[in-house]
C-alpha cells in the first residue's frame, strides 16, 4: 500500500474522530457514512452505528478527561480507513473531498495536528516549523 494513502487514512481518522465533538460532526458523519455506501454497501449501515457508538465513547472520554480513549479511538478509525483505502485505493480523492467540506479551512488535516521526522548528522542542522519560519543566521 503506498505510503500516501496509509497517511491519509492516518489523518483521516484522527480528523473523523476529532470532528465528532464539533459542530461539522453531523455533516462528517454523513460524508463518511455516503462513502462506505459507494465503497462498500453492504457495511454502511454497520459504519454508521459504529461512528454513533465512537462518538459515545469520546463524549464520555473527554468528559472524564480520558486523553487515551481518544486516541485509540483515532487509531480504530485510522485502521478501519486504512483498510478500505487497500481495498478501494479508487476512493481516496472522495475521502480527502469529505474531510474538506466537513472542515473547509483544514485542507483535510485536524487543527493542531503537526507532525514533522527530521534527521541530521554529523554538523547538520534541522529548522522545523508549524507554521512561518524566519531564520536569520550571521
Amino acid at each position: 500500500m503506498e505510503a500516501q494513502l496509509v497517511e491519509l487514512a492516518r489523518t483521516a481518522g484522527v480528523a473523523v474522530v476529532t470532528l465528532m465533538a464539533t459542530d461539522a460532526w453531523e455533516r462528517t458523519r454523513d460524508g463518511v457514512v455516503a462513502l462506505w455506501r459507494r465503497a462498500s454497501p453492504s457495511r454502511a449501515e454497520a459504519v454508521e452505528g459504529e461512528l454513533e457508538a465512537t462518538r459515545d465513547d469520546l463524549l464520555a472520554a473527554r468528559e472524564g478527561g480520558d486523553d487515551l480513549t481518544e486516541q485509540e479511538l483515532s487509531e480504530e478509525w485510522t485502521g478501519r480507513l486504512r483498510r478500505l483505502l487497500r481495498e478501494q485505493p479508487e476512493v481516496a480523492d472522495e475521502l480527502r473531498r469529505v474531510l474538506a467540506e466537513a472542515d473547509p479551512g483544514s485542507h483535510g488535516v485536524p487543527a493542531g495536528t503537526v507532525r514533522m521526522r527530521a534527521t541530521a548528522s554529523g554538523s547538520g542542522r534541522v529548522y522545523q516549523a508549524g507554521r512561518d519560519q524566519h531564520i536569520t543566521e550571521r
